[in-house]
């Protein structure tokens, strides 16, 4: 076991598939009681990686320890201190969920006597007591999901590893799994991967992004967003009609390109665009780097064109748009002004 509180382990970790390198150069450390998102795009080395801490194929070069033990040297004892729910659990549909939780937990050599003890607990734990007197291939998606998630915990391990445990899960369904995740987390060590983000706001205090096999952003999802250095500003424009000055109101803008044109000048090389609205406002998005609040700048723009101003929103980025600049480089595609055509 684990002789500090580093439960998963990579260094310098690759893999190689001919000459495609799916992991590149990977290092990094998970401690005990952490649950940490794994994100990146398809094909950036989630999974791969994942694979790997599991035991199911050996690393090119490079290290992975899980619980202090080397998943190349020593997979069996790896494999006996975690617990591994891919994207689709390997269930037996024609068996019953209680055979099939006595067939997994017999294959941990959990002793019999202490079998059924142990399926109550996990079938307490994943919301799967309703659910135990029936065949598997009866249950939903969503219920088979929480049957492979009890697997997992069969054997009580201090580490689970998931991977995107609610893909193709309806909203609430996805919800159940990750708010189970989220009380499994209080006593273990989890990785959870998964393509929703907001999931990994819900229940990650930490997220690990990779991108083309390596780690680009670590930290707290809340970190991530404001280190970014990046503010975006909603800029809204009543369409119809300007100010109200000297009895009368002001001329609106002529057009949508007349609005950004104008924003784009408050902040010279700002990416800006323009964002759905309904037929009475103008919505403009200006993102900007730096620290420097230019909401004043922007007020004072709509009062010298005379344009009513509905709205004005600074608001740093998210961990949606971060995730989006590290893994696809749009902050380097975003600088050139670009408009929806709405003249």
């Amino acid at each position: 076991m684990a002789t500090d509180d580093v439960m998963i382990e990579t260094r310098e970790l690759s893999k190689l598939y001919g000459s495609q390198r799916a992991v590149d150069n990977l290092s990094f450390q998970i401690r005990r009681g952490e649950v940490v998102g794994f994100l990146g795009p398809n094909g950036a080395g989630k999974s791969t990686t994942m694979k790997i801490l599991t035991c199911f194929i050996a690393p090119t070069q490079g290290e992975a320890r899980v619980g202090g033990y080397d998943v190349f040297d020593q997979p069996l004892e790896a494999r006996s201190v975690l617990g591994y729910l891919p994207q689709r659990a390997a269930l037996y549909t024609e068996m019953g969920v209680v055979e099939y939780l006595e067939f997994t937990a017999a294959l941990r050599a959990i002793p019999r006597s202490r079998q059924r003890e142990k399926i109550r607990e996990v079938a307490e734990i994943c919301g799967l007591k309703e659910a135990l007197h029936k065949e598997i291939g009866q249950l939903s998606y969503g219920y088979r999901q929480r049957v492979g998630l009890a697997q997992a915990l069969i054997h009580d391990p201090p580490i689970l590893i998931l991977d995107e445990p609610t893909a193709d899960l309806d909203p609430n369904e996805s919800a159940e799994v990750i708010e189970y995740i989220r009380e499994i987390g209080k006593s273990r060590t989890i990785m959870l991967s998964t393509h929703d983000l907001a999931e990994v706001k819900t229940a990650c205090a930490r997220v690990l992004i990779i991108n083309r096999g390596k780690i680009v952003a670590d930290g707290a999802p809340e970190d991530l967003a404001s280190r970014s250095g990046v503010v975006r500003y909603l800029v809204t424009i009543d369409e119809k009609e300007g100010l109200f000055s000297g009895g009368s109101y002001r001329q609106a803008p002529t057009g949508a390109r007349e609005v950004l044109d104008a924003c784009g000048t408050v902040v010279p090389g700002a990416s800006v665009k323009e964002l759905p609205s309904d037929d009475r406002a103008h919505v403009v998005e200006v993102t900007v780097s730096g620290n420097k609040d230019h909401r004043k700048d922007f007020f004072r723009l709509a009062v010298d064109r005379g344009w009513n101003l509905l709205e004005l929103r600074r608001e740093t980025l998210q961990l949606e748009d971060v995730f989006r600049q590290l893994t696809t480089g749009d902050e380097k595609r975003s600088n050139g002004k670009t408009s929806k055509g709405k003249e």
